[in-house]
């Protein structure tokens, strides 16, 4: 497949999964929502990426240390409505790779989803608008390596800008996007308005 043809499979995959996973939340902790990042966050800092990329090889945990996150990965494909399966509400501490796009480490952006909350309280990503740009990511790959991941910026966005070529996108370099949801919560709708969206470049292998 091309370049072009994964961009657009990408594209029509986070279409699916912005009306899907992040409608998910029960809006648990008031009504100001999980922790936001400061407006100046989404401002890029970008780190070297001249970095190593590895070889495929699937990831089966992610720790993110400034926010005390260690969680088991499973693989998110789609469903055969075509939209992306998302994480178990039941296992809110579980996080998911989306399985059409490049392994972590790989050349190009991979990417991470995981739930803001759910009935047993906050979810994996709840404190995911804390993360900096210099902050730390880690994602342990099958073959052993550890592929260490510097974040580069950190956006709230609302729901109908989801930014998608920029998150699903070809990338020259082994990047990776985190994603849950953020902002307000829409009783109503019960769906909170916006998306957090990390963006880090591979900086170390371990």
């Amino acid at each position: 497949m091309t370049m072009l043809g994964k961009g657009g499979l990408w594209a029509l995959a986070v279409a699916l999964l912005a009306a899907g996973l992040f409608t998910v939340g029960l809006g648990l902790r008031g009504p100001g929502g999980p922790p936001q990042p400061p407006a100046w966050a989404a401002d890029a800092r970008p780190v070297a990426h001249d970095g190593p990329v590895l070889p495929r090889s699937l990831p089966v945990q992610v720790a993110v240390p400034s926010i005390g996150v260690r969680a088991p990965l499973i693989r998110l494909g789609l469903d055969a409505g075509g939209s992306v399966r998302v994480p178990s509400a039941d296992r809110p501490g579980e996080a998911g790779w989306y399985d059409g796009g490049p392994t972590p480490g790989e050349r190009g952006a991979a990417v991470i989803l995981g739930h803001v909350d759910s009935a047993k309280g906050a979810a994996v990503f709840y404190d995911l608008g804390r993360l900096r740009p210099g902050h730390r990511i880690e994602v342990v790959r099958a073959d052993g390596r550890v592929a260490v991941f510097t974040v580069e910026s950190v956006e709230r966005v609302a729901k109908d800008r989801f930014p998608t070529r920029r998150v699903y996108g070809p990338l020259d370099h082994a990047g990776l996007r985190l994603v849950t949801c953020g902002g307000s919560f829409d009783r109503a709708k019960r769906s909170y308005r916006d998306n957090i969206i990390v963006y880090a470049a591979l900086t170390a292998v371990r």
